[in-house]
């Protein structure tokens, strides 16, 4: 079976006020499918909720424990950090893409979702990156 990851667009449709809608559907089914997520995913995620959405601290923190229960954490090492210089200059990432990406590559997923990074990109041979509302 393969190994998901999460980038942090897909989970803020979680949030989405129709849950009838495709993207809220879609983001429940991947968390449904114990995707691997980042850290960094993690506190981009409480940083829109709190900062973009207006959320109290408390209900972030609510929202966030509502899906984690149902993901792994990618372990962030000094290795993820060590990759960075080589995602950003081979395929020109932003830095925090690259954490992104590192600890999926490192978690040894084979498909990291995110809405705003290249869709159909092959990273290192090992990791496909999909849009899935392309």
């Amino acid at each position: 079976m393969n190994k998901i990851a999460l980038d942090t667009n897909v989970l803020i449709y979680l949030l989405d006020d129709d849950e009838a809608s495709f993207k809220r559907k879609k983001a429940n089914q991947l968390i449904a499918a114990s995707p691997f997520i980042s850290p960094q995913v993690i506190s981009e995620y409480l940083n829109v909720c709190h900062r973009k959405l207006k959320m109290t601290k408390d209900d972030s923190l609510f929202s966030l424990l509502a899906w984690l229960l149902h993901c792994q954490l990618c372990l962030i090492e000094s290795e993820v950090y060590v990759d960075l210089l080589r995602l950003v200059k081979k395929y020109k990432f932003q830095m925090f893409d690259a954490i992104i990406i590192s600890s999926a590559l490192r978690s040894d997923c084979s498909v990291l979702y995110s809405e705003d990074m290249q869709h159909n990109l092959i990273v290192d041979k090992k990791l496909k990156i999909i849009n899935l509302f392309v």
